[in-house]
């Protein structure tokens, strides 16, 4: 800064730079309140949501499951069907979830013993296990599983065989769900011709679990054999 400089003009450059930092000052203290206003905003939605939406809707559909649950423990099949369709369609959380569980295993239940209605209900017990988060090891998988019963039943039996494996992929590696899973894929590659899988799985259940079959009385060496055979003929 120059030393000849008018000490008038000096004045009033020091007033203007004051005033420009506290013009600064005052834009910044109000951004940083909208951005409080707006934080706290947000939280008051958050807590709206889990308080007065959140929170009733899972006791709602805890009870309505609740309700489904008494009606399928004392054998009224039909009427726990429609409970846990109801609360299967109209909520979400994990009574939901778990609502179209039951409602398929019930639907498949009822298609073995119904005959006139059966292609029917085994086509709706394929819409609600859609429906079901499948992702837990066992029962997840179990829900795959049982979605690649109807598909055979149905006669799609590429779809059933997809659903198999990935039931067993699923089940992540328990050696009593993983090997059943995989038999069943096998036994399906089987109806298909497809012996080069078939002998595949068989030899996969012998490697990665060799104690199943003697566990559950199978023979898996002779049904890989039967399968190699059956694919070296073609």
């Amino acid at each position: 800064m120059s030393t000849n400089q008018d000490p008038s003009s000096l004045a009033r450059q020091e007033s203007e730079e004051a005033l420009a930092q506290e013009q600064k000052t005052a834009r910044t203290q109000k951004i940083l309140m909208w951005v409080i206003i707006a934080a706290s905003a947000i939280i008051i939605l958050i807590l709206i949501y889990i308080f007065a939406i959140r929170q009733p809707g899972i006791q709602a559909a805890d009870n309505a499951i609740g309700q489904a649950d008494m009606s399928n423990n004392l054998g009224q099949d039909s009427v726990a069907l429609v409970q846990y369709k109801q609360v299967a369609d109209n909520y979400g959380y994990d009574a939901g979830n778990r609502a179209a569980l039951n409602a398929a295993i019930i639907l498949y239940q009822q298609a073995q013993n119904d005959s006139t209605g059966r292609a029917a209900k085994l086509e709706e017990a394929i819409s609600y296990l859609k429906k079901y988060d499948a992702k837990e090891s066992v029962i997840g998988a179990s829900s795959r599983s049982l979605m690649g019963d109807c598909y055979v039943n149905l006669g799609n039996l590429q779809e059933g065989r997809k659903c198999f494996a990935e039931a067993a992929a699923l089940s992540d590696n328990n050696p009593a769900y993983t090997p059943f899973f995989m038999m069943k894929e096998a036994t399906v590659d089987r109806a298909l011709g497809d012996h080069a899988a078939e002998a595949a799985l068989y030899q996969a259940i012998l490697d990665r679990f060799p104690a199943y079959g003697a566990e559950q009385g199978l023979d898996i060496e002779k049904y890989l054999k039967r399968a190699q055979a059956s694919a070296e003929a073609k």
